[in-house]
């Protein structure tokens, strides 16, 4: 099991994505604060991880049901459900990303 603990910034909404490989598959498990969020994990259940890992991003199910669901193109929930995906798979190791947004 890979877990990814989202911080959207801003929005102040928070978002565990928790990925099992189910014998090729890999079921997802979201658990959010956000409404919009909500709306793409009632949708986004299970992905095929090659699919997801080695197309371009615009050609994943995970882009293609965020694009669907999320107003907000700059959302860092999608990239944080594709490590969770590519880290259960095998597919990369875990470790930690960021991002760090400052204005001067």
């Amino acid at each position: 099991m890979a877990i990814s603990q989202i911080n959207g910034g801003i929005c102040g909404f928070t978002t565990k994505v928790t990925s099992t490989d189910e014998g090729g598959k890999i079921k997802l498990s979201i658990e959010t604060d956000c409404p919009n969020v909500k709306k793409l994990a009632e949708e986004l259940t299970e992905v095929d991880p090659f699919n997801e890992v080695f197309k371009r991003a615009t050609s994943t199910k995970t882009y293609e049901l965020a694009s669907k669901h999320l107003p907000h193109p700059a959302c860092i929930v999608p990239c944080g459900i594709l490590k969770a995906v590519e880290i259960e798979a095998n597919l990369a190791l875990p470790k930690d990303a960021s991002v760090q947004v400052n204005k001067s």
